[in-house]
């Protein structure tokens, strides 16, 4: 990714729909070659958002810059638009074969049959689709029609790629095939890329940056690592994936380390904080471990509690549990780990969190002010 050639920007951005505050950002910049997914619950702004970065809603203030000029005065809006291909959650296929709707954007810029044909074939395999090129749009598939979708989108060559969603709508298994072939293809021809969606393992897996949406604003806009083991507060925490959040008082510290009371227990965390201090400690479930024993030699961890689990709720391939250790906690477990120590509603087990892997933020009466931990290593 080229991080010194901005190809986007928006600024002073404001939507309101119905006299309401739909979307308000102050500034987003977008670098050419970037993949940048927006995150966030249903009506989050995601989608107004990418609509408004295609110049399809008109900002009751703010403006957009397409390489640094503005987009109506310096540049008009036809020719940005010509730059910009969009996906949304439905496919929006023309009734006429695959080929024909490949083709149709390419035919309305007058280019020749020869290269209409090229250029369309070349989308068609590039998506793997091309043996459905003469059948009609009506008789495809969810995931068919989407590969249409994105074979047209591809087809007119843009700068920059709008997704909305455009995997929702499939079944896991359709949905897995196509997310994957679209990453190899974002990753070889590096197209600069806006991916609105729900699902935080999507953008987690496609992006060089994520901003975590709600309520029209942009909360934390970072890289996939930051924002998953660095988040700026409970809501982004939440929303990928931190299922503890404990807030406790700073009751001691030394050699880059603090001790927080939380109800009857103590847990260390890494960081320079004074006595007194109000924190939120960030635990990911993937970062507590579980044992039906003590072992102290085995375990670098400093937080050891005993603690009784609660529920256990399969999800998939593996298993959440929730505990009372003195304060509610959520551990992930393999289901083969689960076999092993024989995990059971109202068992007694032994449970180990190390201070790095607790992300930590440092409160005042104002709210948030300060990251503090290191947080846990993220594998994106």
């Amino acid at each position: 990714m080229n991080q010194s050639e901005t190809i986007l920007e928006l600024k002073n951005i404001l939507i309101k729909r119905g006299g309401i505050q739909r979307l308000a950002v102050p500034a987003l910049a977008i670098q050419k070659g970037e993949v940048l997914s927006l995150i966030g619950p249903n009506g989050a702004g995601k989608t107004t958002l990418l609509q408004t970065l295609a110049a399809l809603i008109k900002p009751a203030e703010g403006s957009i810059y397409y390489y640094g000029q503005k987009v109506n005065e310096q540049v008009s809006v036809l020719d940005y638009r010509r730059k910009l291909a969009m996906v949304f959650q439905e496919s929006l296929l023309f009734s006429m074969s695959v080929f024909d709707n490949v083709a149709l954007g390419l035919k309305m810029r007058g280019l020749r049959k020869a290269e209409i044909r090229a250029r369309v074939m070349e989308q068609l395999q590039r998506f793997k689709i091309e043996h459905l090129s003469q059948r009609s749009s009506k008789a495809l598939s969810g995931g068919e029609a989407q590969r249409t979708s994105l074979a047209r989108a591809f087809a007119t060559d843009p700068e920059v790629f709008l997704l909305d969603e455009p995997f929702s709508a499939l079944d896991p298994p359709t949905r897995e095939a196509l997310l994957e072939d679209l990453e190899a293809v974002l990753h070889k021809i590096r197209i600069t890329t806006v991916f609105a969606t729900h699902d935080r393992w999507e953008a987690l897996r496609l992006s060089d940056r994520i901003a975590v949406m709600n309520q029209g604003r942009i909360l934390q806009l970072d890289t996939p690592a930051q924002i998953l083991n660095h988040p700026n507060d409970e809501f982004v925490g939440h929303f990928v994936g931190v299922e503890t959040i404990l807030s406790g008082k700073v009751i001691g510290g030394q050699d880059g380390c603090f001790t927080t009371q939380i109800n009857e227990q103590k847990i260390e965390a890494i960081g320079t904080l004074q006595i007194g201090d109000t924190v939120s400690l960030f635990i990911r479930p993937d970062t507590v471990m579980l044992s039906d024993r003590v072992l102290p030699e085995q375990t670098s961890a400093r937080n050891v509690f005993s603690g009784k689990i609660e529920k256990i709720i399969p999800m998939g391939f593996y298993e959440k549990v929730k505990l009372d250790c003195g304060f509610p906690l959520v551990a992930y477990i393999t289901h083969e780990s689960s076999r092993h120590l024989a995990l059971q509603a109202s068992k007694e087990v032994k449970i180990f969190i190390k201070a790095t892997s607790i992300h930590v933020i440092k409160k005042s009466d104002h709210g948030y002010v300060t990251r503090v931990g290191a947080g846990p290593i993220s594998p994106f």
